[in-house]
């Protein structure tokens, strides 16, 4: 993948980041669109990226493993760069279902998948082989009605979709510096990305499985104190 603009990067054991950079000439500024692999008996993704992105986000799974042995095809919310080659994969993968919320799985999974989805509930635990995934809703944080986030217990690691978004197309798969003030600078010029008032107890929720590794979907990942970045960016939007 030398001349791929996508990187894979294992940033846990087991899981591993899938960043595909985008330069000024798409996004003043640069940007970058990440997923998420988890290795085990039943794999999974989390976020595919846009259909214009499936060849190489394709190419970076299969170097970790075969993309038709995916078992789950998981995402925070319905948007193209969260789900957008849903079906794309589970053409390849023909025993994979895509794994969601089961609002979204309600309203518009099971009308746009080429496969029924498997739903979620608020704190079902999911064993993939290897790895726990817990699903936690989290309705319009940071914004879509059946918007929610994964936690992996046995790595503590929390896939946060949109929260903590950084500008640029340039980072590091994982970082312990400050992730907050660099989305907030971002967000600033994005009126209404976060629906307000912003609900304490999803703060208290996420906060309170104590994540030390942040993956998030746009910029670097980050490992420290979760749950003290999530409590500051609810006082940041409070």
């Amino acid at each position: 993948m030398t001349d791929s603009p996508t990187r894979v990067d294992e940033i846990a054991n087991g899981i591993f980041r899938i960043s595909t950079a985008v330069g000024e000439e798409v996004m003043p500024g640069g940007f970058t669109f990440n997923q998420f692999l988890i290795r085990g008996d039943a794999p999974l993704l989390y976020h595919t990226g846009g259909r214009q992105m499936f060849p190489m986000v394709r190419e970076a799974v299969a170097s970790v493993l075969p993309v038709t042995s995916l078992r789950y095809i998981a995402f925070s919310h319905y948007e193209s760069d969260e789900c957008g080659a849903l079906n794309d994969f589970l053409a390849l993968a023909n025993g994979a279902e895509p794994l969601c919320s089961a609002v979204a799985k309600m309203v518009s999974i099971d009308d746009m998948a080429d496969r029924p989805a498997r739903a979620m509930t608020d704190g079902e635990v999911l064993d993939l082989g290897g790895h726990r995934v817990q699903w936690l809703d989290t309705p319009h944080f940071p914004h879509a009605w059946e918007c929610g986030h994964l936690f992996e217990q046995t790595t503590r690691t929390l896939f946060c979709g949109d929260l903590f978004t950084q500008p640029g197309d340039s980072h590091e798969p994982v970082t312990e510096n400050d992730v907050l003030t660099p989305s907030e600078a971002m967000r600033a010029g994005m009126p209404g990305y976060f629906a307000t008032p912003v609900d304490s107890e999803i703060i208290d929720k996420l906060a309170n499985v104590e994540p030390t590794l942040l993956a998030c979907m746009h910029g670097s990942s980050y490992r420290g104190d979760g749950a003290a970045m999530i409590r500051s960016l609810g006082n940041a939007l409070g």
